[in-house]
């Protein structure tokens, strides 16, 4: 795994952290958590979402809510998908703000996040 580009976000006082990789199979994913969690020890929610193909061109997809609402793991997929990211993994780490931002509120401030990193890795 590789990070290609980093963000943050700042919403109703909670932070968003994103952060974009290269992986080479979708059990990175396990590190790649186990690295927000140490890093953003005081995130409440660290969802994510992987899009990988293998040589074969057999395609996998996944997400992880991690117990927030408003689906952002899939707004994150959907990020990586519509950018043809495959073979990545995009990751939000948030930090609540003690500001409830609604459904609606937390999907766009994810979509946000994450496409702010997808920017960031285009631009290089």
């Amino acid at each position: 795994m590789k990070q290609l580009a980093a963000g943050k976000l700042i919403v109703k006082k909670s932070k968003f952290y994103a952060h974009l990789y290269q992986i080479s199979s979708t059990q990175d994913i396990t590190k790649i958590i186990e690295d927000h969690h140490t890093t953003y020890s005081n995130a409440n929610h660290h969802c994510y979402a992987i899009y990988y193909c293998d040589e074969k061109g057999s395609c996998r997809k996944e997400f992880q809510h991690d117990g927030e609402v408003g689906h952002p793991g899939k707004v994150l997929l959907q990020s990586l998908d519509r950018n043809n990211l495959t073979s990545h993994a995009l990751v939000v780490s948030r930090v609540f703000g003690g500001i409830k931002l609604g459904v609606g509120g937390v999907s766009r401030a994810f979509r946000k996040a994450g496409n702010g990193a997808i920017d960031v890795y285009k631009k290089n």
